[in-house]
């Protein structure tokens, strides 16, 4: 199977292989459940006046209310789900982006990745402190301005 065959082409191929493209179609589909959504929640409404309205002769006034309970249980299961699937085109058009990104940062996460595991490998010689030469003990100044040993205090005490 060739992908090039301009016989065999799917009509969403191109816009599946183009975050950008993918984001406006879900918006263009998702506009259009909104208006259906909008449309659906004045049914909704107007069908829940009309069933309680509907009175047979010897209910009490709660039986037309349990009547019509299960019509607008199913038409606020429809509304949710409406704004579910809403949702997750949203959802969906963020990860396709962030997929995106993803593959676009990947080599130089990569290239940092390899470069760690080289400097866990081979670390850098700690290169030794270098050493002042010493100065003569009486030309210092006698505060506690230098490290000096306990072997070599001078006119100074210990603690």
């Amino acid at each position: 199977m060739n992908s090039d065959d301009p016989t065999n082409h799917a009509p969403l191929r191109d816009v599946a292989q183009n975050s950008a493209a993918t984001a406006r179609y879900l918006a263009g589909i998702q506009r259009v459940l909104l208006d259906i959504g909008a449309s659906l929640e004045v049914l909704e409404r107007e069908t829940r006046v009309h069933l309680r309205d509907t009175h047979v002769e010897g209910d009490r006034f709660y039986h037309a209310r349990l009547r019509a309970r299960p019509v607008e249980r199913a038409l606020n299961s429809l509304l949710r789900d409406i704004k579910d699937l809403t949702s997750g085109m949203e959802k969906a058009a963020y990860k396709r982006k962030s997929f995106d990104d993803g593959v676009k940062n990947l080599p130089q996460k990569r290239r940092e990745k390899q470069l760690e595991k080289e400097r866990k490998r081979n670390p850098q010689p700690l290169q030794a402190a270098q050493e002042k030469p010493q100065q003569d003990v009486r030309g210092q100044d006698p505060g506690y301005s230098g490290p000096t040993s306990i072997y070599n205090l001078g006119k100074r005490e210990s603690a």
